[in-house]
């Protein structure tokens, strides 16, 4: 991070243009009341143009006067717009009308403005566990050695087995109420976040195919090197690390008997008079419905654009192919006309004619210097 990058970020970044927007404060609170809030991942035109019209009409009758003179389908065109970049409009398949999501940089804004309102509790412990517990997982996954594993895995043993034996005794190690509270808090942040982290998946999967596409189309070299690249990015946006890592977390949170039981694990804990005592969002009793319909919109954008991407290399493939096939059918097209005694119109410029002369077989050499030629051009 220096100056130059900032100063870039502040002209181009669309969180930036809104937190600088004149209007930031209607445009975030209408922005977090209606896709945020509620979690909706996609409203058509006219249903958000009436809802953002009963927003401006409140505002206005709040203020007393006439604040934000625009019309609701003008202030969502210029949300929509390149300079903008904070709504993304599109038709989806199939439809007329056309709908709107919110960008990932409007979401991180809004989030970074929530963020800026005192914390119940900050809670050091959990997130200190946390720590210790990703990296054993690591230190687990990449272990070579059998003896080390079985060692650790023994020490675990040892531990469960003397847990097991005190609380056969009747002594219990129950966590404090300020425990309870900040573990609460942290996995409802955590699972709040992971819905803002859908749309910053779906933003890199575009940006991903955008990418690929672009490289592709200027790319320069051979023609087989170009064919070899383009079948290689077939499954690019499947293969990379965020496709890999959302396939992982889409199997796990399709299975009935995990869904069943997040379920019995969040009626338990809010069920617990410490959580209880923080007034907790009742929302977060089905957070796991919200994934699933989150990542539902994901997995279909996913399969979407690498549906497209593979017609667009295919498509691609086909053109060099076919040009290839052009080449070639020129190659037999002048051997054939030179093999009969016709002059070549291609090749009637004077070096040619020259190579082609003199009485040793000069039809086979002239079909022989033009097939180079055209080979040359193929490559």
């Amino acid at each position: 991070m220096d100056y130059q990058q900032l100063s870039a970020q502040r002209r181009n970044h669309p969180a930036w243009r809104l937190l600088a927007a004149d209007h930031a404060p209607m445009i975030a609170s209408f922005l977090h009341l209606h896709f945020i809030a509620p979690n909706i991942r996609t409203i058509a035109r006219q249903q958000l143009a009436s809802r953002l019209d009963d927003h401006l009409y409140h505002l206005h009758e709040l203020a007393g006067e006439v604040l934000f003179p625009k019309s609701a389908t003008a202030y969502l065109d210029d949300w929509a717009s390149d300079e903008r970049g904070w709504l993304r409009k599109y038709y989806p398949s199939g439809q007329d009308e056309p709908h709107y999501d919110l960008t990932s940089p409007t979401e991180q804004a809004i989030a970074w403005l929530l963020g800026l309102g005192q914390r119940q509790f900050i809670g050091t412990e959990s997130r200190l566990m946390t720590v210790f517990d990703l990296l054993q997982q690591i230190i687990d996954g990449t272990e070579l050695n059998p003896r080390t594993r079985i060692a650790e895995l023994q020490k675990r043993k040892a531990a469960i087995d003397a847990e097991i034996a005190q609380i056969a005794q009747g002594r219990l190690d129950m966590m404090e109420p300020t425990q309870i509270r900040e573990r609460f808090l942290q996995m409802s942040s955590t699972a709040r976040e992971l819905l803002s982290d859908f749309r910053a998946v779906e933003h890199n999967f575009r940006s991903l195919d955008r990418l690929v596409r672009e490289h592709i189309a200027t790319r320069e070299g051979s023609k087989g090197e170009l064919l070899q690249e383009i079948f290689g990015k077939r499954d690019v946006i499947a293969d990379s690390d965020e496709g890999k890592s959302f396939r992982a977390f889409w199997d796990l949170l399709m299975s009935p008997s995990r869904q069943d039981e997040l379920t019995a694990l969040l009626n338990a804990v809010m069920a617990l008079d410490p959580v209880r005592e923080l007034a907790p969002d009742g929302r977060l009793l089905r957070i796991h419905y919200d994934w699933l319909e989150a990542g539902e919109v994901t997995q279909r954008t996913v399969a979407r654009l690498s549906e497209q991407l593979r017609r667009y290399l295919d498509d691609q493939a086909w053109l060099e192919n076919r040009r290839i096939m052009q080449l070639i059918r020129d190659i037999e097209k002048s051997t054939r006309c030179t093999r009969g005694g016709r002059a070549c119109g291609l090749y009637r410029h004077r070096r040619r004619s020259a190579e082609c002369a003199g009485t040793n077989g000069p039809h086979l050499v002239c079909a022989t210097v033009q097939t180079r030629h055209l080979a040359g051009r193929a490559r």
